[in-house]
Parts: C-alpha cells; sequence; structure tokens
C-alpha cells in the first residue's frame, strides 16, 4: 500500500501537472480567439480585373464512382468567366467501376482512368496525375484541383489568376456548400465550415501566416509541385502538403472571393466516416511534423512553423473541451434533479444560449443566417459533441491509411444556387 506521505507527493503532483497542461489548453485556446480576432472585419481585395487573365490552368476534377454528380461539375467550370483556352479541364477517374469515365468523356473533356488495387485515394491519383500533365505538351501555370461533387462561382479563375500574377503559389479558395438546407448534418457541417473559412482561414492570410488546403477548391503552382513534388498521399493529402510546404519556407494563401460549392454529408453516419477519415489524416501528419515544424520554428524563428505547430493541437483541444462539457451537463442534470433549478443551471444555460449567438453572428456575417441555417445553430452543440469520440478514434487509427469514399448524391446545378459570383 501506498504510505500517506507517498500518496500526498504524488496527489500534489497530479495536481500540479494537471494545472499546468489546463494552463497550456487555455493558452492555446486564448491564441484560436487572438487569431480568429483578425477575421471580424474583411478587407478591401484588389480587384481581379486589375490583372490580365493570363495563367494558364490545368483544372483536375478527382473522382471516384461519381457518376450521379460528374456531369454537373464539368458544366460549373465551363461556365466560369475565364478565357476558354487558358483551361483545360482532366478527370481523373479513380478506380472507377460505374460510368463516371464514360459521362466524363460525352461532356468533350480529357479523361484518364486510373486503376490501382494498392494505391488508392485521392492523394495517389493527384500524385500519378501531376506526372502524367507534366509529360504533356502543353504547359500549365496552375494546377487546380476539384472534387466530383463541386460546382464553382463564376469568378473562381480569375481570381485564382489574380494570385498567381502576385506570386503566390498554393492558394485555397472559399469552401462552401450547396446542400446547406438538406438535414441538421449537412447544414451543421456547412456552418462548420462557414466559421472556419472566416476565423481560422482569412484572418491567418490577413496575419501573414500560412492557411491550410483544404482537400478542395485550391490551386498550385505548376512550379511549385514540381520544386516539392507532390508526394502527399496519407487520409488527409490536404493538410499534408500544407506541412510540406511550411517546412519549405512557402505558406498557402486565401481567396475568400473563389467559391467552390461541395456537398454535405446528409446522415449522421455518413459524416461520422468523413470526419473519421479527416482526424485519422491530422494525426498522422501532426505525428510527422510536428517535430520538424518545432525545430523549424525554434532555430529559425519561424512564425509560421509554430503557428502550424499550434494549430496541429486543435483536436486535442475541441477534445477535452468536449469531455468537459459532457461532464459539465452530466453534473448540471444531477443537481437539477437533486435541487432543482439553481444559479449554476442559470450559468451553464447562459455559455450554451452565448455560443449560439456568437456561432449566429459569424454565420450572419458571412451572408448565410436562414431561417434553416438557424433551426441548425440549435442543434449545433450536439453536433460538436460528435466530434469528441470521432476525434479518439481518428487518434487510435492514425496509422491506418485505407480510403473510405464519401457517397455523392446531390446532383444540384451551378444556376440552381442563389449565389454565383
Amino acid at each position: 500500500m501506498i504510505e500517506a506521505e507517498n500518496w500526498n507527493i504524488i496527489t500534489t503532483v497530479l495536481i500540479i501537472v494537471g494545472f499546468g497542461f489546463s494552463m497550456l489548453l487555455w493558452g492555446i485556446f486564448l491564441y484560436f480567439l487572438f487569431i480568429s480576432a483578425f477575421g471580424w472585419i474583411k478587407r478591401k481585395e484588389i480587384a481581379p480585373s486589375n490583372f490580365l487573365a493570363s495563367k494558364r490552368f490545368a483544372i483536375l476534377i478527382a473522382a471516384h464512382n461519381e457518376e450521379k454528380v460528374i456531369a454537373s461539375a464539368i458544366k460549373s467550370v465551363k461556365k466560369v468567366k475565364y478565357p476558354t483556352n487558358l483551361f483545360d479541364i482532366f478527370v481523373i477517374a479513380d478506380n472507377c467501376n460505374d460510368d463516371t469515365a464514360k459521362i466524363a468523356k460525352a461532356e468533350g473533356v480529357f479523361v484518364y482512368e486510373r486503376f490501382d488495387s494498392e494505391l488508392k485515394g485521392k492523394g495517389y491519383a493527384l500524385d500519378w496525375m501531376f506526372n502524367n500533365l507534366f509529360e504533356m505538351e502543353n504547359k500549365y501555370d496552375g494546377m487546380c484541383v476539384l472534387d466530383a461533387d463541386n460546382l464553382v462561382s463564376v469568378n473562381f479563375l480569375m481570381e485564382m489568376n489574380k494570385h498567381l500574377c502576385l506570386g503566390h503559389e498554393a492558394i485555397q479558395g472559399y469552401i462552401d456548400s450547396k446542400n446547406p438546407s438538406d438535414t441538421w448534418i449537412s447544414g451543421n457541417n456547412s456552418i462548420a465550415f462557414w466559421i472556419s473559412n472566416r476565423l481560422i482561414q482569412l484572418p491567418r492570410y490577413y496575419m501573414g501566416l500560412s492557411c491550410i488546403l483544404g482537400g478542395t477548391g485550391f490551386v498550385v503552382s505548376a512550379k511549385l509541385i514540381k520544386e516539392l513534388g507532390w508526394g502527399a498521399t496519407c487520409l488527409a493529402e490536404d493538410l499534408e502538403f500544407s506541412l510540406k510546404m511550411i517546412l519549405k519556407g512557402k505558406k498557402v494563401y486565401w481567396a475568400h472571393d473563389a467559391i467552390v460549392y461541395d456537398e454535405k454529408p446528409l446522415k449522421i453516419k455518413q459524416s461520422w466516416i468523413q470526419r473519421k477519415r479527416w482526424m485519422q489524416g491530422h494525426f498522422n501528419c501532426a505525428g510527422r511534423f510536428l517535430k520538424p515544424l518545432f525545430i523549424r520554428a525554434i532555430t529559425k524563428k519561424d512564425v509560421i512553423a509554430m503557428d502550424m505547430c499550434i494549430y496541429l493541437t486543435q483536436p486535442i483541444i475541441v477534445a477535452v473541451n468536449g469531455i468537459g462539457m459532457i461532464g459539465s451537463f452530466a453534473y448540471l442534470l444531477l443537481t437539477t434533479m437533486a435541487k432543482g433549478y439553481s444559479l449554476t443551471t442559470l450559468m451553464y444555460a447562459a455559455i450554451t444560449l452565448g455560443f449560439l449567438y456568437v456561432s449566429g453572428i459569424f454565420v450572419f456575417m458571412e451572408g448565410k443566417l436562414t431561417s434553416k441555417a438557424f433551426k441548425h445553430l440549435i442543434l449545433m452543440p450536439l453536433y460538436n459533441l460528435t466530434w469528441v469520440p470521432i476525434i479518439i478514434q481518428g487518434f487510435i487509427g492514425r496509422n491506418k491509411n485505407v480510403w473510405t469514399h464519401t457517397l455523392h448524391t446531390r446532383d444540384i446545378e451551378i444556376d440552381d444556387l442563389k449565389t454565383n459570383k
């Protein structure tokens, strides 16, 4: 048995460690809050019309069994306001066993079919396609990556042209939703992206830090791919390449007005599988890149690298806060049942309402606060709590690299959307 004196020492050490960890988490939380403040007010951007449409784009649409949505994606790209001789559309039909390739060919675009039973996933497909492009006679300035369920705003390529003309080598566009009103899951997923765009991506761009590639709706220069190689093949290939760039002293820029609309999952199971895959890739990248990023941050006094070190801890903050929220609500329920409503009850109710109020403000600032969005906001705390087990599962499965496909069924045309800049 542990003697009383030793037990007191152990208890004291645990309290000190727990307090230190708590302070660290609060410090990181306050850092995120500080960063987000720079996105509250949008700045006036240089008009894309100030730059001649001169950059040539290869539009890569990654598709795995996407026969229901691929035609709409292609038609959307064809409608962009950009010289048609300055962009080509390539569909990567990756391990398809449906009519994706056939439908894409009927739309008159270049179709490259890839079959590989071992190297599965979007990262491998992009790596393969980049190599094909570099062997072609036609040369491109920018490689634009889209998913088969995407629709793009008509100004998308003009905005990206502007950034390439400014010398920016990697640019992430605004990831919006084409079906935010379908279900409470698609609604809350949409809200999460709107808030992320405004409070994570935009402020980092304004502060001169690096944004993060979001898997779709981004452009990387051909020069950058040739210099670094793609080689990003984990379940979060977008984050992986972003971190590779930062280790080389480069960064990702942000195009708030270059909008790509994607299909959000309709059901909790679909959303769960998708987000678990994101977290597996996130933790895989954290395990491989956190140490070299930290070393670069210290030895080279690289603020961007240090910011990414902190960013990689974000899921831990979400999980800890979620667990704390669950414990708090359990305590609230028990005390309310035992003693009736109390000051504690009112306090937790105020915190919840405050969270919804603040979230609603930023959804409103993005011009997205519809009656449906307001209803979805009410369920957002429940949606956020589902992140806790998802993050835990993602950490446990961080070394697994099995790609899981998200089924897309919402065949919406770009003209059906109310906003198409």
